[in-house]
């Protein structure tokens, strides 16, 4: 690492790119779970987006336990969304929804619920 002037580790991804081009954005803000406004602070508006993302899942029959290790693993995209909106920052997760066995997005009838209990694996997910 001292050799290329770098302090973290690099990698290279897998040749294998999956194809995604239908998602789900979830958006947050500088605003933390009690009402504080941290001016610009786009961990914490990233953070938002997260949990807003956990708790739509949530409505879908997931656990949060199992909800936080999918946006973990799956192919989600992390967008700073803005930080020209004095004074929030915004960020955005990108999900995939591809990866869901059933139509995730919103609709008029509301979230219909595709897990009945705890399951050791999501087994909803098509990765």
């Amino acid at each position: 690492m001292a050799k290329y002037g770098i302090k973290n580790p690099i990698f290279k991804p897998s040749p294998i790119t999956p194809k995604y081009d239908d998602y789900l954005i979830f958006e947050g803000i500088s605003v933390d779970e009690s009402g504080t406004q941290h001016y610009f602070h786009v961990h914490i508006a990233y953070r938002q987006a997260c949990l807003n993302a956990i708790e739509y899942l949530k409505k879908f029959g997931y656990t949060g336990a199992q909800a936080y290790p999918i946006l973990g693993t799956a192919p989600v995209q992390g967008h700073m969304s803005g930080v020209v909106d004095i004074p929030n920052a915004c960020a955005t997760l990108w999900l995939p929804t591809d990866i869901f066995q059933w139509d995730m997005m919103p609709n008029a009838e509301g979230p219909k619920k595709y897990l009945d209990g705890p399951v050791d694996v999501p087994i909803a997910l098509d990765l």
